[in-house]
């Protein structure tokens, strides 16, 4: 279980994430939605260790950024690095061997070219395969449909009910709620740094509703279509 109390984020006098109280369990694929700017982003970067915050976020088995696999919305990679490379990489900075790497490659990616050329989406499914074959126990995925193709979303989508079903704890964020609604148990709503909603699987309309509100309407009728 991932435990966070009371945390606080900022940047100069910028509040970026205010009194946040939340808790992961095993098993549970949790995700966190809001409006760009939000502080989902982060958040996921407080829990793994590449931002300083006040407050706490505990992992009640061990230190959390060991056994996480993070994906980040637009992955970067080293200049001339192969796609094969970067996994190999990563296999050795957890000394986690793999025999054939390529068996690993579900995404059927052109793992002998520079990873600095691939597509958006390719690059995530690149760095979503380097997160999978390290064995973590928590998976925290920034937009991970975001830029990848129809079939490609797919097999993402039975991936993290796979990964619930092996009892993982599987944080994300996206803004498309029909994805939500068929693989996430719990949403929470982060709105200007702060948890506004946490509601259960029924009741994910409640948050989709709030998102849309009366602005959306207002925002369309500015433009005066015709």
């Amino acid at each position: 279980m991932i435990l966070i109390e009371s945390l606080y984020k900022s940047y100069g006098n910028k509040n970026v994430l205010k009194n946040i109280n939340l808790t992961f369990k095993e098993g549970e694929i949790i995700g966190v939605v809001g409006e760009n700017g939000a502080g989902k982003s982060t958040l996921f970067k407080c829990m793994i260790g590449f931002e300083n915050y006040d407050g706490l976020i505990k992992y009640d088995k061990g230190i959390l950024k060991n056994v996480t696999g993070f994906l980040p919305t637009n992955p970067y990679f080293l200049s001339k690095i192969t796609g094969l490379e970067y996994l190999q990489l990563v296999c050795n900075a957890r000394n986690i061997k793999v025999s054939d790497l390529n068996k690993k490659n579900i995404f059927e990616l052109p793992l002998n070219q520079y990873a600095e050329t691939y597509s958006t989406g390719m690059k995530k499914k690149l760095a979503l395969t380097g997160t999978l074959i390290l064995n973590n126990e928590i998976f925290i995925l920034d937009e991970p449909f975001n830029g990848v193709d129809i079939h490609s979303n797919i097999i993402i989508k039975e991936l993290l009910l796979k990964l619930k079903e092996l009892n993982k704890i599987v944080i994300l964020s996206s803004h498309i709620f029909s994805t939500l609604n068929e693989i996430c148990d719990k949403l929470h709503y982060l709105k200007n740094g702060e948890i506004s909603k946490s509601v259960n699987k029924n009741e994910f309309s409640e948050i989709e509703q709030d998102m849309r509100g009366l602005e959306v309407g207002n925002m369309i009728d500015k433009l005066e279509l015709q």
